[in-house]
């Protein structure tokens, strides 16, 4: 059997950092254990090529959430990658911290180093940002942070204006010292291709001797000696293997992945494990539990101008944007679908802004069969303004469903499910159409296509937007991090309660969920973990 000092299982947006740093000095050797395969993929390096990797599994989870009260009886589609680099792989690249009182809200309730003073040198040292070092932005890390103000879409501009006019400023910076406002995403890319951890943090660290990544693995289960995690059991092309740890296991597999596992290891709800005959190793009654995700919902409107509908669907179109890609890697397919949005208070008596917008130069009411649309949009000029919450209060679960490691575990998200969620949104959907009835926004509108004129009522647009939302793929805090082993899974140093030499570090440790896009915290997360790790190795 193999030895390895640290086996991280996950190759994601913490996971790739946790491999990069562990065994940066060369003193460690690092297993990296990813079920998915490569990511040197045409449709993930090009950035708007995540419309087609949307519902592939070649690449791609493809979980679906159980039928939800909340969302009419919908059953969500939940991507999650399956490839180096993870969901940084497939996602959307817009570059969101979060807001500095999330971070020390998270210390506050007893998770010391975690407050964003305490975190923002992790952030610095991650970025190398376009738009320049300061204060509060770092310029020479991994990860290129891309400055999009001159290169989005005219149209842009319109929802800017059309922002303030509503009441919201001009933000320059999302990530600087207030994210209230409108303004221009910067997105994670590079001279025009995807910067995804695993290009930014896990490429580089494969060309040392002492990191060794094994594609197509899918880790079934923590070996332990007792209460010590001592290795990890895997299956590879129908064959079972098992490999040693010397110091830890690492778990960086996700919101899903990581309570998955750490379930079918015997380490979580004990009258769940003994249904599915799985011998309880701890009993841990958080593993899974405080699932919490933003749910967004677009309004589209029918424009008098041409709008990237009109470039992106027809196939001269499709070859120009593509000849464009290919030669200068700049043009649409260089960019994210949210080139601009912000941040804004669902009632202006909050103290902070409780909602994020997104803006779309392209519509796609009409959907194609397994594809998300985004390279194949409405056959008429449209756009869509988008919103999702920021910090819901309804929580969710994700607990197996078998004992069998290849079964998809249950997602139950318990979307809307308290009243406070209800009437923020409701209070938010109303501004989106404020937001539309500005000049120069409403000068180009034709007609509202969804929800349609007709939408007027509080009961009708609550049960639109119970209908047509959905996640927009920032599940958190399943592994929640704490310092009571009764309402957490990991303490401050992402240790999980009760055993030894076993930590999770990814995003399922989130105490709660941050403002904005979860990616950038999860990045500074492996970073931050790894550092613990450093610390205390003995």
């Amino acid at each position: 059997m193999q030895t390895f000092d640290f086996i991280v299982v996950g190759s994601g947006s913490a996971g790739s950092v946790v491999a990069e740093r562990l065994s940066a000095s060369g003193r460690f050797s690092v297993l990296v254990l990813e079920a998915g395969g490569t990511d040197r993929r045409f449709f993930v390096q090009m950035p708007l090529g995540y419309g087609k990797t949307f519902f592939d599994p070649a690449v791609n989870w493809n979980y679906a959430a159980e039928a939800d009260p909340g969302l009419a009886g919908n059953k969500d589609h939940w991507p999650r990658g399956k490839i180096l680099g993870g969901s940084s792989s497939i996602n959307a690249m817009v570059w969101i911290r979060g807001a500095a009182e999330d971070f020390d809200a998270w210390r506050d309730a007893g998770n010391p180093g975690w407050g964003f003073d305490d975190l923002l040198p992790a952030f610095k040292a991650i970025e190398d940002n376009e738009a320049g070092g300061n204060a509060l932005r770092g310029t020479g890390g991994p990860i290129h942070v891309t400055d999009n103000r001159k290169k989005v879409h005219p149209l842009t501009q319109r929802f800017l204006a059309a922002g303030q006019k509503a009441g919201l400023a001009l933000n320059q910076d999302f990530n600087g010292s207030s994210q209230e406002g409108v303004g221009v995403y910067q997105i994670t890319t590079r001279d025009g291709r995807r910067m995804s951890a695993a290009r930014a943090f896990l490429r580089p660290a494969m060309k040392r001797a002492n990191v060794c990544v094994e594609t197509g693995a899918l880790v079934t289960k923590i070996l332990f000696e007792g209460k010590r995690a001592v290795g990890i059991e895997y299956l590879q092309h129908g064959t079972k293997l098992s490999v040693r740890a010397r110091r830890e296991v690492i778990l960086s597999g996700g919101s899903v992945n990581s309570p998955q596992l750490l379930q079918l290891s015997g380490v979580g709800p004990a009258a769940l494990l003994g249904e599915l005959g799985i011998p309880v190793v701890h009993a841990a009654e958080q593993v899974g539990r405080n699932l919490q995700d933003h749910q967004g919902i677009n309004y589209t409107w029918k424009a008098k101008v041409p709008t990237l509908n009109q470039t992106l669907r027809p196939w001269w179109g499709k070859l120009l944007v593509g000849m464009q890609y290919l030669a200068l890697r700049t043009g649409p397919l260089s960019m994210s679908m949210n080139q601009g949005g912000g941040f804004f208070r669902s009632d202006p008596a909050r103290a902070r802004p409780n909602m994020q917008l997104y803006f779309q130069v392209f519509s796609t009411v009409l959907p194609r069969a397994g594809e998300r649309p985004i390279l194949t949009p409405d056959p008429f000029p449209g756009f869509s303004i988008g919103l999702s919450n920021c910090r819901p209060s309804s929580r969710g679960e994700i607990m197996i469903r078998s004992a069998d490691p290849t079964v998809h575990p249950r997602i139950t998200v318990n979307a809307y499910s308290t009243e406070t969620d209800v009437a923020e949104m409701l209070d938010a959907v109303k501004f989106l159409r404020k937001l539309a009835s500005q000049s120069p926004m409403s000068d180009i509108i034709a007609e509202e296509v969804l929800p349609g004129p007709s939408i007027t009522s509080d009961p009708d647009l609550i049960q639109d937007f119970r209908k047509r939302s959905g996640t927009v793929y920032h599940p958190v805090s399943t592994c929640r991090m704490g310092p009571d082993p009764t309402t957490s899974v990991v303490d401050p140093r992402l240790r999980v309660h009760g055993l030894s030499r076993l930590r999770v570090i990814d995003a399922s440790i989130f105490p709660d969920n941050i403002t904005g896009n979860t990616n950038a915290a999860s990045i500074m997360t492996g970073w931050k973990g790894a550092e613990m790790v450093l610390e205390d190795a003995w």
